[in-house]
């Protein structure tokens, strides 16, 4: 690495804890997947309730508290706010066990979104000032393997504890009463996140980098941060705006991808979390991987705009895969087009970090990080779940339809975020080229 970066080790020991967190993360998020049944039998609620637990009371808060958690990442210690931000996720996802109520469920799943806000914009804050720009593009896909690790995890973990939990006897709490295996199940999968608080908070913090003509301690205003946005409008209406309409494709095919197997083809359902979760980690890790390496390449070829080339290019792709998959006569055939679609479902967001790094001057970039994260989760987190769900409820009113809406919605949504991608080519390739 450059002398005025931290050794290779240091860089690559960080990289590794903050992919630990950005894993489990991902587990505490999803894990409710594989419990929508339970979930469901044991509060009496519909589709579009569970929804609700699973996507809009997590990303209320996570949404709202990530801009001012990532000014205050531009501006103090970004190892302690993810510690903190580690620390209350997991506990509230242990706390996830204790509900005994709808709303009590609805107000720890508020809890874990809170601590999660702390995360990702503080650590591509850190990514950027480990890594230089020539290895930044793959240090992010490889953090970006916590989406495809957790993810994947939280369904073939999530599922066999539950299975293993529902085969004891139930657990009895002195002056609580009794423990269901699915609350069981959300305890198991927070309290690793506790321990890793410890290691995060010995990491030694990297020296912060200039951008443009800035000091490295001078810190971007509001007002600096909109003349970016406005000079470069395009670009990161490219950016953010195609990863947002793909992130509600991607958020609802994980939220309901194997409730949908159970449903069509009567899966059991430990057995569906552990073949779409197998799908996830090596088919989305590939996915992953594949798109944040071929940034570089393409870049060196002089295709400044290779980051948004890529996002135009997997949207296109996405699209045949995630129409076809749900519509499948059968469940090896609705598992076999799983692999394309889950490729293109984690392809997408690492190369989209990468390609905001490339346009915002690095003082500014947590807080433009953290505007994306706004955007990607309030159409994805929010709507995601809710949109396949809302097409179940209300357009087909019927639980069985469940694969026609999945089918329904990258119709709506591949198409646009392509547009966008196309439009802001020329205008990423300027910014690019500024900063």
């Amino acid at each position: 690495m450059p002398a005025d970066y931290p050794d290779r080790r240091q860089a690559n020991y960080a990289l590794a804890l903050l992919l630990l967190a950005y894993i489990l993360s991902f587990i505490d998020r999803n894990v409710m997947a594989v419990l929508i049944g339970p979930i469901r039998d044991e509060f009496a609620i519909s589709d579009f309730q569970y929804s609700l637990l699973h996507g809009f009371a997590f990303s209320m808060f996570y949404i709202v508290l990530g801009l001012p958690i990532a000014r205050l990442a531009d501006r103090h210690n970004r190892k302690w706010i993810i510690s903190i931000g580690i620390f209350c996720w997991s506990l509230m996802t242990c706390l996830c066990g204790a509900a005994r109520s709808f709303g009590t469920l609805f107000v720890t799943r508020i809890g874990v979104g809170v601590g999660e806000a702390a995360l990702s914009p503080a650590a591509f804050s850190l990514l950027g000032d480990l890594f230089p720009k020539d290895k930044l593009a793959r240090a992010l896909a490889i953090y970006s393997l916590g989406i495809t690790l957790g993810g994947g995890l939280a369904y073939v973990v999530g599922g066999a504890a539950y299975a293993w939990f529902a085969t004891m006897e139930p657990m009895v709490v002195p002056g609580w009463g009794e423990v269901s295996a699915w609350q069981m199940t959300f305890v198991a999968v927070g309290a690793p996140g506790l321990l890793l608080t410890l290691l995060l908070a010995m990491l030694k913090e990297p020296p912060r980098r200039a951008g443009l003509s800035a000091a490295p301690g001078d810190h971007a205003t509001l007002a600096d941060i909109g003349r970016q946005f406005r000079a470069h409008r395009r670009a990161y209406l490219g950016v953010i705006g195609s990863l947002s309409l793909l992130s509600i494709l991607g958020y609802g095919t994980m939220a309901w991808y194997p409730e949908f197997l159970i449903r069509s083809f009567g899966v059991p359902r430990e057995t569906a979390g552990t073949q779409f979760g197998a799908i996830f980690l090596v088919a989305g890790s590939l996915g992953t991987l594949a798109a944040g390496w071929c940034v570089q390449p393409l870049m060196a070829r002089g295709h400044g705009d290779a980051p948004l080339r890529i996002i135009l290019g997997i949207a296109l792709l996405w699209l045949v895969p995630a129409i076809l998959g749900p519509l499948a006569p059968s469940s090896s055939l609705a598992l076999l087009a799983a692999v394309p679609i889950v490729f293109c479902l984690n392809a997408y967001y690492g190369v989209g970090v990468a390609a905001l790094q490339f346009i915002t001057p690095n003082r500014m970039r947590a807080q433009a990080s953290a505007l994306l994260l706004f955007c990607t989760n309030f159409f994805g987190l929010a709507l995601g779940p809710s949109a396949v769900a809302m097409l179940t409820d209300f357009l087909f009113q019927d639980d069985a339809a469940l694969h026609q809406s999945l089918a329904l919605l990258p119709l709506l949504v591949c198409p646009l975020a392509a547009l966008l991608a196309w439009q802001g080519l020329a205008a990423f390739r300027r910014a690019e080229a500024a900063v």
